[in-house]
């Protein structure tokens, strides 16, 4: 029996479910395109479930939700930053917004224990470093955890 993904993120978008399920799976290596309808895309992006649906112009996307996507190298996270932002938006922080309005955090994975580090004068080194960032430099973000 096929196991069902409790939870599913489910996308409104304005008549681009297809177009948007194609880009996204056209970035993330293990992610492919379920099944496409007039009214919605089911896809998978590393084993995560989405449903996008062709809902109209009713509704927009906020940052008030993101994907944060654990990065292990600088390499991961230029190839992620650029594919995304290709045609939306770069902000402060690891921050972009897609072609569609989507919100994205691209971020190093280390970035979590070096913010959380026992030394509280390298957690704030770390923050200092990482908000004068656009796209995360884990280079930069380890120069300062080490200073």
């Amino acid at each position: 029996m096929k196991r069902i993904q409790k939870i599913t993120p489910f996308l409104w978008f304005d008549g681009k479910a297809e177009q948007a399920a194609r880009f996204y799976t056209s970035i993330f290596k293990n992610s492919k395109v379920d099944s496409v309808s007039p009214m919605s895309a089911s896809f998978q992006l590393e084993g995560l479930s989405f449903i996008a649906l062709n809902g109209g112009p009713q509704f927009k996307f906020t940052e008030a939700i993101s994907f944060f996507i654990h990065c292990e190298t600088q390499e991961e996270i230029d190839y992620l930053w650029e594919k995304l932002s290709a045609g939306g938006e770069k902000s402060r922080c690891g921050w972009l917004k897609d072609q569609f309005g989507v919100s994205w955090q691209v971020v190093p994975s280390v970035l979590g224990d070096m913010l959380n580090d026992e030394d509280e004068e390298r957690s704030k080194r770390v923050m200092q470093a990482m908000l004068q960032m656009d796209k995360l430099d884990i280079q930069a973000l380890q120069k300062a955890y080490n200073r």
